[in-house]
């Protein structure tokens, strides 16, 4: 049995024993809201009896859901295998899944990321003679993921090329992300069956990051536990600071309008900061007027003042961050990856990368290029994309002719032209071409002879990678073999060894990861659309964790979440926090950025170090830099200000002498 009173404080008891109807648990940073869920849901199964598979526990990342299921695991043992705990995105793929037909999709659809999106955004501009150049993509895109989220109501002049664009999906079986959220809750709203046995399965629902919810993820939750009613939702509407992809904000007053018997339980107490960094933390975010009162606190020391730094130029800054990890690492006995330098945008990133790389630190940069997008992994999904559904367009014309194989842009558009003559799909008509005895009054014959090669090659794989007891890995080395792929990447790097060794070293990491996906008996679906869908998933989240000891560079939003003993907060001035973009956008998002502030702060557990330079370069030009309002929100008994001249910490030859020597006196 779980000892809730032995293992948690006293608000986190709480909310761990309240188990039945609507609970809002407000949980600030540091306050060990993950160990309270844990406890939570460990004791709903071992101790109130609540069969694992009536939860469903939702968050951000796949990265948070496994560490939450592992650690309930540690508690209960295998029955915390029959829970559900996943993504939103991850849970709207599984009740596709479930119920893809009443939907009208077969088993084997694809999902489409953001690229693949965009890319079948243009190609149904191009089929309804929209000229390209008069519109933006990316920007079209963004609208098109707002409308179907229902952040944005569609404007006419969108209306056929987003409903044409929704159909060719539908034509080639697939779901862009945003399907992932609208069409469960399009099951749930209109299919009262698959309504019923959800809310029937779903018995008790835990929502964390409660803050970070959209609009539509919270009707899920909402539609899904209005019957039976247990909802917890966790969060701190103090750390919201995701509105430009959807969290809304408000979705604290609609918890509390839909769900008015809520119990409403604060955890204040925090376990990761110093008395002096909460206390800087608390007084800046009291500034805001929408949030829910609270006040962090910690039983433990004061410790170090805040410490302000203010550098001639970004150059100047950069070079005291480098010298200053250094000196704090070794006088301190501290790990690189103790360390974090946190921006708000990444164009601030570039001269830090640079020091740091003149210093021989190693670093990782938060939201680099994920190792999904590279472009020879990206080729390599989307071969196997296309064998497990080949009305996948977007990647089948990825691969057409990679490697080259004589279906240049000419070929490719007469082929498309015979499809849309004849309304087949891009592949149907590769096909018809292939079995034709006349396809040379289509087409050439080298072209010809081509296509029936390449249909002959994607009905091969397909059958292989379904025959029993066939392993994904070595049935895709084989193929990537006959394709002469490997020699397609030396020829297209021939100028440069290294990389071209990089991109090979990519493709055996990937073929080992499906090798690893294959063998896991703790895996219940291991079959390949199973594993294409999960990384598509995957490429969402961002932190490349690599489990390295490097120096963490990387913005404000991506460190949410995280912990480090130092924290560096770089180019703290006015128009880059807040914002000036932002706040032009909207008055109203000084309260989201001073959040965001607010983020950064409660990310240090023993000492903050801030930048605000004097110049910096815009334009390639100099100007004059002024200090973030929000540095005079911190008190000043909190912060002690450094001639910038000075280093924080001496790294001379006598200090490195003398800490030698104790270090080997001591061993």
């Amino acid at each position: 049995m779980i000892d809730l009173k032995k293992e948690l404080n006293d608000k986190q008891y709480e909310a761990a024993a309240s188990i039945d109807g609507p609970q809002l648990i407000i949980a600030g940073a540091g306050s060990g809201k993950t160990r309270m869920i844990t406890f939570k849901t460990a004791f709903m199964i071992e101790n109130a009896g609540i069969a694992p598979e009536n939860i469903l526990a939702l968050t951000f990342t796949n990265k948070a859901a496994a560490e939450m299921k592992e650690r309930i695991q540690t508690l209960i043992g295998e029955r915390a295998k029959k829970l559900t705990v996943s993504t939103f995105h991850s849970f709207g793929l599984s009740l596709i899944r479930r119920y893809g037909a009443e939907l009208g999709y077969s088993g084997r659809f694809s999902v489409y990321d953001a690229d693949d999106a965009q890319s079948a955004a243009k190609e149904a501009a191009v089929e309804l003679k929209i000229p390209l150049e008069s519109v933006n993509l990316t920007e079209t895109a963004a609208l098109f993921s707002a409308v179907k989220t229902g952040r944005t109501p569609l404007p006419a002049a969108y209306k056929e090329w987003y409903e044409f664009y929704n159909r060719r999906l539908k034509a080639f079986n697939a779901v862009d992300f945003d399907d992932l959220l609208a069409l469960p809750l399009k099951l749930l709203r209109e299919n009262a069956t698959v309504c019923e046995e959800c809310r029937s399965r779903y018995r008790y629902i835990l929502v964390d990051e409660f803050q970070d919810t959209s609009t539509i993820q919270y009707e899920i939750v909402k539609t899904l536990a209005e019957k039976h009613r247990n909802l917890s939702v966790v969060g701190d509407d103090d750390q919201s600071i995701y509105s430009w992809r959807g969290a809304d904000f408000s979705n604290f007053l609609r918890f509390e309008r839909d769900f008015p018997e809520r119990r409403e339980i604060k955890l204040e107490q925090n376990y990761r900061s110093t008395k002096n960094i909460l206390e800087a933390a608390n007084r800046l975010i009291s500034r805001n007027l929408n949030r829910k009162t609270k006040n962090l606190w910690t039983g433990g020391e004061s410790g170090r003042h805040i410490e302000l730094f203010t550098p001639e130029d970004e150059e100047a800054e950069a070079a005291f961050i480098a010298s200053t990890i250094r000196s704090l690492r070794f006088n301190h006995k501290l790990k690189y990856d103790d360390f974090a330098v946190l921006v708000r945008t990444n164009t601030l990133c570039a001269p830090i990368e640079a020091e740091l790389l003149n210093n021989n630190i190693p670093y990782t940069v938060s939201g680099g290029t994920s190792f999904f997008q590279r472009k020879e992994i990206k080729d390599v999904i989307a071969y196997m994309k296309t064998v497990v559904n080949p009305d996948d367009e977007i990647n089948l014309l990825r691969i057409l002719n990679t490697p080259r194989r004589g279906l240049g842009v000419k070929s490719i558009e007469r082929l498309k032209q015979f499809a849309d003559a004849r309304k087949f799909s891009l592949y149907t008509a590769l096909c018809t071409i292939a079995a034709s005895a006349d396809r040379e009054a289509f087409f050439p014959k080298a072209v010809g002879d081509e296509i029936e090669e390449f249909v002959g090659l994607i009905e091969t794989y397909r059958q292989r990678f379904d025959e029993p007891g066939s392993r994904a890995s070595v049935v895709l080395s084989s193929l990537l073999e006959e394709i002469f792929y490997y020699a397609f990447v030396i020829n297209e790097t021939k100028n440069n060894e290294r990389l071209a060794k990089f991109k090979l070293g990519n493709i055996a990491r990937f073929i080992d990861m499906i090798r690893r996906w294959e063998s896991d008996p703790e895996r219940e679906n291991r079959s390949l659309p199973d594993f294409l869908n999960r990384i598509t998933l995957l490429t969402d989240d961002r932190k490349d964790g690599d489990g390295e000891d490097k120096v963490n560079l990387m913005t404000i939003h991506a460190s949410k979440g995280l912990e480090f003993n130092v924290v560096f907060l770089a180019g703290v001035e006015e128009e880059i926090i807040p914002h000036k973009r932002s706040i032009e956008e909207n008055a109203e998002n000084i309260e989201e950025e001073r959040r965001l502030f607010y983020v950064a702060l409660t990310r240090a557990k023993r000492h903050i170090v801030i930048t605000s330079c004097a110049k910096r370069k815009r334009n390639r030009i100099a100007v004059t830099a002024n200090p973030s309002p929000f540095l005079s929100e911190i008190p000043e008994e909190l912060t002690v200000r450094h001639d910038p001249s000075k280093k924080t910490e001496n790294f001379d030859p006598k200090t490195l002498l003398a800490n030698l020597k104790k270090t080997l006196s001591t061993s």
